[in-house]
């Protein structure tokens, strides 16, 4: 990965890029916080869901390794300013969430401008930035998901991956069946649906009307090494397959 550190993404390049490969959007990636940002919060909540999609990071290099694709990843943490969300949405900068506080979010109209033109729009100004060069046949949305959410700890969450998609399923209704051809436990529009949380697909997806594959890899199958390279390699190959087989 590449970028300088006072950058919302970091972005990775293949050395042998795929022309017609897909572009890998990883908004959730980091649980960084800058340092003038005091979210007031417990520091151990950073290694938490609520701060961080867990083994994205990990596992979207390896999967942009193994498809020569570029891929860009949100550099600070989802808590600090969430880019799955639309500029005007209520919880773009989290008061609460998963039933812990975020007092340090308790800000005005003028700091919560001065954080979403520091962080998320030069974001989305460079994922736009990268579609207009890479001319992507296929995005890659990347999140993780947590088993169980401590507020509601008697719903299972027992699916391995979800696919999400609002308005255009092309890419979503060539994967699933796949992803259940692989043996995969594959949730449809689960654990929540794209119809709600889908704004990076809505916006660079479906409005400039390229394909999207919106994936939800439950966290605690790549917690380590060798739960990554296992999906990788899953994911990678469905991936390849969905690609190949959109019009």
């Amino acid at each position: 990965m590449h970028g300088p550190k006072d950058l919302p993404w970091t972005e990775l390049v293949p050395k042998q890029e795929d022309q017609s490969a897909a572009l890998l959007i990883a908004d959730h990636a980091s649980n960084h916080v800058p340092p003038d940002i005091q979210l007031g919060i417990a520091p151990e909540l950073l290694n938490t869901h609520i701060a961080v999609d867990l083994g994205v990071s990990e596992l979207g290099r390896v999967i942009c390794d193994r498809l020569r694709c570029p891929g860009i990843f949100g550099a600070v943490s989802r808590l600090v300013v969430d880019f799955n969300r639309e500029e005007d949405a209520p919880h773009l900068i989290p008061i609460a969430s998963d039933g812990h506080a975020i007092p340090g979010n308790m800000i005005d109209h003028a700091a919560r401008e001065q954080r979403i033109n520091q962080y998320w729009r030069p974001y989305h100004a460079r994922v736009a930035a990268l579609i207009e060069q890479a001319q992507p046949r296929l995005l890659i949305s990347l999140h993780s998901f947590t088993p169980a959410l401590e507020t509601q700890p008697e719903i299972a969450r027992p699916w391995q991956v979800g696919i999400l998609y609002n308005d255009d399923d092309r890419a979503a209704r060539i994967a699933i069946p796949l992803l259940e051809e692989a043996g995969v436990i594959v949730g449809d529009q689960l654990p929540y649906s794209g119809k709600l949380l889908n704004a990076t697909m809505n916006n660079h997806g479906e409005g400039n009307g390229i394909a999207y594959l919106g994936i939800e890899m439950r966290q605690d199958l790549i917690g380590d090494a060798s739960g990554v390279a296992h999906w990788a390699e899953t994911l990678s190959n469905i991936i390849k397959r969905t690609r190949d087989t959109l019009e």
